[in-house]
């Protein structure tokens, strides 16, 4: 069967890991600029203030995402660029800069996937309570329609929030995250809402406003269980694990996000478990959630497993010098197969791989070039998964690689480098790495040679 001739082969970044600029041309602060002053937090003590100078060197690194061959960018709007207090008066200049992305992406023939939160929540937001108050989904909806007006006209692909496992769970229930918090089931599932409403907010925004007929999903990510063998059984238990529902760790799992959105309703065991606490869902609730999506976008690195772990700790997919990244990520690229597959038997969309990729020890050689054969070789077997997946009916739109360039890993700092293009941070100067050329001929070829 193969990959399909429209397939979006691309990359995918987002605004705080790579713009800098933290303070031009008139753009507030987000969360993340004030977390990564607090001591300890940011490895190294580092920030994003400059993390790769994209808003300065915006044109020219597109050039270099179309000597890739790239067909599609996913990028992140920076709220705070457009909105510096969150609601109210409009940055022109900072979106200006989207609109001229947009416009440099489509000169070259890349396709725009725009992602419309990815995590950095305007500061002033955030002491209004954040995703605590109900308001949010007003300011969010104000935010969209801003940037449905601008960037409609040329944008068909729409994702409203990037992982809310990661976001609300991290942020909310492990407390290591902005803002720090560790809220009570109560007030996570209060959070839950908030965020809910506010995707709904922004489809209903994006079907009433786009200019051209929008595409949207969101970009969640999630464990997915991998089967101990190919038996019936271990395959049931497997997709079973991928959407049970965890009394304690709910707000970072598949189904307790993506259920409500494409199934409108939660999983059982969050009525059973939580009753009260969910009769604050309605059925008007639920309809304004649940409104329809046309793609379910999946952020995917490793696989877990679903069988007792023997004693000795280890298991068929990490076991005592198994193969994982610098990011310490177990290589599983079965995760490529089993994701796309048990996401589309379940919520019957098709998927689109919004991010996938691997952290590696990389260097300019002295010969200039940037010889990344681990990153070439874990592409290759997850990109080789994923294709099994097309073959066996799975209906895929497109493959994200993370990431575009070396960038801010968050709290990590520096030192992860995910990139096709390495990022000299000293000297801002860019390196296309083995994997970026080994990529472009997997996008010229359609995947037809792997």
């Amino acid at each position: 069967m193969g990959f399909s001739k429209d397939f979006l082969w691309g990359a995918a970044c987002a605004a705080y890991q790579i713009e800098g600029g933290y303070d031009a041309d008139g753009k507030g602060k987000n969360v993340w600029d004030e977390a990564v002053t607090r001591p300890g937090f940011a490895a190294h003590g580092e920030t994003g203030d400059v993390a790769c100078d994209f808003y300065h060197k915006m044109r020219s690194d597109v050039a270099l995402m179309a000597k890739m061959g790239l067909r599609a960018l996913r990028f992140s709007v920076s709220w705070s660029r457009v909105l510096p207090e969150g609601t109210g008066k409009v940055n022109e200049a900072g979106l200006r800069f989207y609109s001229d992305l947009v416009d440099e992406l489509k000169k070259y023939g890349i396709e725009p996937l725009v992602t419309l939160y990815h995590w950095d929540l305007p500061l002033e937001l955030q002491k209004k309570g954040g995703w605590e108050n109900p308001e949010i989904e007003d300011w969010f909806a104000e935010y969209v329609s801003v940037i449905c007006d601008r960037l409609s006209d040329r944008v068909r692909y729409w994702m409203t929030v990037n992982e809310p496992q990661m976001f609300v769970g991290l942020g909310y229930f492990v407390g290591a995250h902005p803002p720090f918090k560790r809220l009570d089931a109560v007030g996570q599932i209060s959070v839950t809402k908030n965020v809910l409403h506010a995707h709904g907010r922004a489809v209903r925004v994006l079907r009433e406003r786009a200019k051209l007929t929008p595409l949207i999903g969101l970009a969640p990510t999630g464990d997915v269980y991998l089967p101990k063998t190919h038996a019936s059984e271990d395959i049931e238990a497997a997709r079973r694990r991928s959407f049970d529902f965890d009394k304690y760790g709910f707000t970072m799992q598949n189904s307790w996000w993506a259920d409500p959105i494409f199934l409108g309703r939660f999983p059982e065991g969050a009525y059973k478990t939580y009753p009260q606490e969910m009769a604050i869902f309605t059925a008007e609730d639920m309809e304004l959630i649940s409104a329809p999506l046309d793609f379910y976008g999946f952020n995917a690195y490793k696989g877990t497993t679903p069988h007792d772990v023997p004693r000795d700790g280890c298991s068929d997919y990490a076991f005592q010098g198994s193969p994982h990244t610098m990011s310490g990520w177990d290589v599983t690229p079965e995760v490529m197969y089993w994701s796309p597959r048990f996401l589309y038997e379940r919520y019957k969309k098709p998927i689109l791989v919004t991010e996938n990729g691997m952290a590696g020890m990389d260097w300019v050689s002295l010969d200039g070039g940037v010889h990344d054969m681990q990153r070439v070789d874990f592409l290759h077997r997850y990109i080789l998964e994923l294709k099994r997946a097309v073959d066996g009916g799975v209906p895929v739109i497109g493959y994200n690689v993370w990431s575009v360039m070396d960038n801010m890993e968050w709290n990590q700092g520096y030192d992860a480098r995910f990139g096709l293009i390495y990022v000299d941070y000293r000297t801002q100067e860019r390196t296309v790495k083995d994997s970026g050329y080994w990529y472009k001929r997997v996008i010229e070829t359609n995947g037809e040679e792997l």
